[in-house]
């Protein structure tokens, strides 16, 4: 018998053993539907991190006095580094200490790498903008910038014009408002709100300009802002901040040598000395997406050990079915070695068979699994996803199953006696 007659039978077994052989497959079509699933949605969230927090784009980067730190799970609240074994200990007062408003503008006029450069606070994100009858919920995020937020930002505009340095230096009340913000409070059309006056927590703001809409990350929209001068904030909205300072260049080849005049001129600001390491955080724009990836590498890992878990389970009942179906079909083995077949042949069909059983699990797992994890792209707007390595490594995996399982089924039918098996009952 060739290869294909035994695959032939081998598959027309299968066919005939319906729901012994359904139940097998929807053991393994749930494991791999768990893994690929999980997986699918992962890669969904790491494009939607992508997208968020990529904005400056590869050749920007920031000075800020700690580090974004991406957490799911656990608490981490230390923000600097130990000093390392041989240098002497940071001073207690430097330790956590923020950037002054007078730091970050004496930066930005002793940095002379050529490059953009902008300064920018955070006023909260519970500020309530009114006009008229008219206001929003509680919920608002104010910003504080420069002329040049929008550019380091990845912001554009709807409508209006953009802050200039005049705006920025004479703390003048001016606001740009996000897309959403506008969209509630000017309903008869966005263009309207130019040159109006809002009240961002009861304080009196002319509109230069509407943001263009940004969409939304993981269900929280990025158009609910209002942009400001930060040296407005620091007038109107004081409190205990820290600023931070962004740096685009040209060219992102020229990043590390910008990144590295950056952190001598700050540590001259911040007059550390040789031995003291920095108390402040130079962070690449591409690698904020990077950290929030990392930090979903838990999931990863979860959703492989529920999937190796469940298929372990499976394996053990495809190999129990399988040696059932020995059993059942002795007389049928001892038939076809009385007829000249050999016992390879039957160990190729019994482990024909298993392998066929696991694959059919792989390929329904993968496809119910696959349009599963798409949710999330739906949840959080991005494209359809298909992790084609996960894909090709579940039918590896379930082809190894299916293999694992199959070889002592199959060498027990192997061996047994033509005569024996002719008289079982």
């Amino acid at each position: 018998m060739s290869f294909l007659d035994v695959f032939s039978l081998a598959y027309r077994t299968v066919r005939s053993n319906k729901l012994r052989t359904g139940l097998t497959i929807s053991i393994i079509a749930f494991g791999i539907m768990a893994l690929i699933g999980i997986i699918t949605a992962i890669e969904a969230m790491n494009q939607k991190f992508s997208e968020s927090f990529s904005t400056m784009g590869a050749n920007a980067f920031t000075v800020r006095y700690k580090e974004r730190n991406f957490h799911f799970g656990g608490n981490d609240n230390s923000d600097i580094k130990v000093s390392k074994k041989g240098k002497r200990k940071e001073k207690k007062s430097s330790l956590g200490r923020m950037i002054t408003k007078d730091e970050a503008e004496l930066f930005v006029r002793m940095y002379q790498y050529p490059s953009i450069k902008g300064i920018y606070i955070s006023g909260g994100r519970n500020s309530i903008v009114a006009y008229e009858q008219r206001k929003t919920s509680p919920n608002i995020m104010l910003s504080g910038g420069d002329e040049n937020y929008l550019l380091l930002n990845g912001f554009s505009l709807a409508a209006g014009r953009n802050m200039n340095r005049m705006d920025v230096e004479t703390e003048a009340n001016i606001c740009l408002l996000g897309y959403d913000v506008a969209k509630k409070l000017f309903r008869e059309g966005i263009e309207r709100a130019v040159n109006s006056t809002v009240r961002v927590n009861n304080i009196p703001f002319r509109v230069l300009g509407v943001l263009a809409s940004r969409g939304s990350t993981f269900g929280f929209s990025r158009d609910n802002i209002i942009i400001t001068s930060y040296k407005n904030v620091a007038k109107n909205f004081p409190g205990k901040r820290s600023y931070v300072v962004a740096i685009m260049t040209p060219d992102m080849r020229e990043v590390n040598q910008a990144m590295g005049e950056a952190e001598g001129s700050f540590r001259a600001i911040r007059k550390l000395a040789v031995t003291e390491e920095n108390n402040f955080i130079l962070d690449r724009s591409d690698s904020i997406a990077e950290k929030a990836m990392n930090s979903l590498g838990f999931l990863t890992i979860s959703a492989t050990v529920i999937g190796l878990i469940t298929l372990i389970g499976a394996a053990i009942g495809l190999m129990n079915i399988m040696l059932v179906s020995v059993s059942e079909r002795t007389k049928e083995v001892g038939l076809i070695k009385a007829i000249g077949g050999k016992s390879k042949l039957v160990r190729r069909q019994f482990l024909l068979e298993s392998i066929i059983i696991s694959l059919f699990g792989a390929l329904f797992g993968i496809m119910i699994g696959v349009p599963f994890g798409n949710v999330a792209s739906l949840l959080f707007g991005t494209g359809f996803v298909v992790p084609w390595n996960w894909v090709i490594g579940a039918i590896l995996l379930c082809f190894l199953v299916g293999l694992c399982a199959g070889l002592y089924p199959a060498w027990k039918a192997g061996r047994l006696n033509p005569i024996e098996a002719l008289r079982y009952e």
